[in-house]
């Protein structure tokens, strides 16, 4: 599938991404600046936080509790479309998603 990582200096990078594999490791993999993931994707820390593209927010799925908890100590601004983005799954669905950096 194809995602689309926009930057907040209007920059953006693409990459192809395999099915199975989250969107933080997809980041990293892609060098994609301000996606760290720290914990390595497990819901320990906010360092993935994304915002996702309002045409796509319906498809991403839902917060748990536990996701929403480590939203709250996002550095950048929450939002109603922030994901952490280790808890995306790339998919057949998702082809084409796009993911918004916030500003660091």
């Amino acid at each position: 599938m194809k995602v689309t990582w926009k930057l907040p200096d209007g920059q953006e990078i693409t990459a192809e991404v395999a099915n199975g594999v989250n969107m933080m490791e997809a980041a990293v993999a892609n060098n994609v600046p301000n996606v760290i993931g720290e914990c390595g994707g497990n819901l320990s820390c906010a360092t993935c936080h994304v915002y996702v593209d309002d045409a796509w927010a319906d498809r991403t799925g839902e917060v748990d509790d536990f996701e929403d908890a480590m939203l709250d100590v996002a550095e950048a601004e929450r939002r109603g479309t922030s994901r952490l983005s280790c808890q995306i799954e790339a998919s057949d669905d998702l082809d084409g998603l796009v993911l918004i950096v916030p500003q660091p």
